[in-house]
């Protein structure tokens, strides 16, 4: 069998054993006689069935050996439930039912929880513009869509949202050797600033001993709360330069106040 690329803490699952269909006949019989290590075997011997189902996970952001015990237990349940009369593959009663066990995992210990309605919305507009792009060779637009679905746009972009995983604000999106900048930095500060009076005089202090661009870049960053893409564009430089010129700020305030 081939490799399989999920990794699971503590198991090789290169080594794990698959079962013949006669071996898994035989111990379904000695199974449903009473005997229980015949159900240990058969879950032993099908191990790799969960794994085979967990490699369309394996890119997302989810633990796989929480994904892995839960397909475990779709497993179990499709063992118990099988009956040999009906002449079915176990893997074919039981993919489903793995399916269903980690699918149920994953949405009920998603932090964000979206709308069966916003779900079903988007499968019908990325169904539309797959059909629409395969007719005329363009994506439609988001009007287009909506008069088709007989929607509006902003729920278009909503639905279509509700597919993206959550991003963390300390998330890396540019690097130019060395000076990462992270998402919060492209998110401004809209909220008054009520800081106490006494910590902004001692600031202000600071700042007038600073680089004038340092003290420019520091009161837009986190006074007027600006991103640095939009101090960037009003200085004329990079957003690089304005994250480089923003730390070496902070250092300088930072050893003035020690």
């Amino acid at each position: 069998m081939a490799r399989y690329k999920v990794d699971i803490t503590g198991i090789n699952t290169n080594e794990l054993k698959v079962l013949s269909s006669k071996e898994m006949n035989d111990l379904f019989i000695r199974y449903h006689n009473g005997d229980k290590f015949a159900k240990e075997e058969l879950i032993n011997g099908n191990l790799k069935l969960v794994l085979s189902i967990l490699r369309s996970f394996n890119k997302g952001n989810y633990n796989m050996d929480d994904l892995f015990q839960v397909g475990v237990i779709g497993l179990i349940k499709a063992i118990d439930n099988f009956d040999l009369n009906y002449n079915l593959k176990l893997s074919t009663y039981a993919v489903p039912l793995i399916l269903g066990e980690i699918k149920r995992y994953i949405r009920d210990n998603t932090s964000i929880r979206v709308s069966r309605s916003i779900k079903d919305l988007a499968y019908q507009i990325i169904s539309f513009k797959e059909k629409y792009f395969n007719k005329y060779g363009i994506e439609p637009s988001n009007e287009l869509i909506a008069k088709e679905l007989n929607t509006d746009e902003y729920k278009i972009a909503q639905a279509l949202d509700s597919l993206k995983e959550p991003m963390s604000i300390y998330e890396p999106i540019y690097n130019d050797g060395g000076d990462t900048i992270y998402l919060m930095d492209q998110l401004a500060d809209k909220k008054e600033l009520n800081s106490d009076k006494d910590l902004l005089i001692s600031l202000n202090r600071s700042l007038n001993k600073i680089k004038p661009r340092e003290k420019e870049i520091l009161i837009n960053r986190y006074i007027i709360g600006k991103t640095q893409m939009e101090i960037a564009k009003s200085l004329n430089i990079s957003q690089a330069q304005v994250s480089r010129i923003e730390k070496n700020a902070i250092l300088s305030l930072k050893r003035m106040i020690k």
